[in-house]
């Protein structure tokens, strides 16, 4: 599976040991930064991410920033992408099994690397389960994106 991964300066290590794991899984991994000790913001790193996994480039991405929270949001304003910030095993495997998650986000400020490996393994692993439930409520957040997303406007 393709997979995208990228950090804001708070996330650097995790994601570096992250990126191991992940290759060591099987994976093709491409790595949207940041470097360890350059400062970037999280909403640059996130619109690399989301953007490479809308446009196909990567099936799945993984998100570290300093919580979590600033990633998940500006990668849920690229149209197609529903990034889920988990915070343990079962938070990962209800994101990927129920909501078709396409992108992980994390805290690596509030998480461990050990704890980071483990949700992403069960993130990588976990289908989605298809049912109709969950078909419905998935088309149901396409249609909030389709109404509320308009080119050009005006923030």
């Amino acid at each position: 599976m393709k997979i995208v991964i990228g950090s804001d300066h708070a996330g650097c290590k995790h994601k570096e040991y992250l990126s191991r794991t992940v290759s060591s899984l099987g994976h093709s991994l491409s790595d949207a930064g940041v470097c360890e000790g350059k400062s970037a913001d999280y909403p640059d790193i996130a619109e690399k991410v989301a953007g490479a996994v809308a446009a196909g480039d990567a099936e799945l991405g993984i998100l570290l920033c300093g919580s979590g929270i600033g990633a998940s949001m500006a990668a849920n304003k690229v149209r197609g992408i529903r990034a889920a910030l988990c915070w343990d095993k079962e938070t990962a495997r209800l994101a990927r099994e129920h909501n078709d998650a396409n992108i992980l986000c994390m805290g690596a400020r509030l998480l461990s690397m050990d704890v980071c490996e483990e949700i992403a393994k069960v993130f990588l692993s976990q289908p989605y389960s298809g049912q109709e439930r969950h078909n419905r409520r998935i088309k149901k957040i396409r249609d909030i994106e389709e109404r509320n997303c308009t080119v050009g406007r005006k923030q």
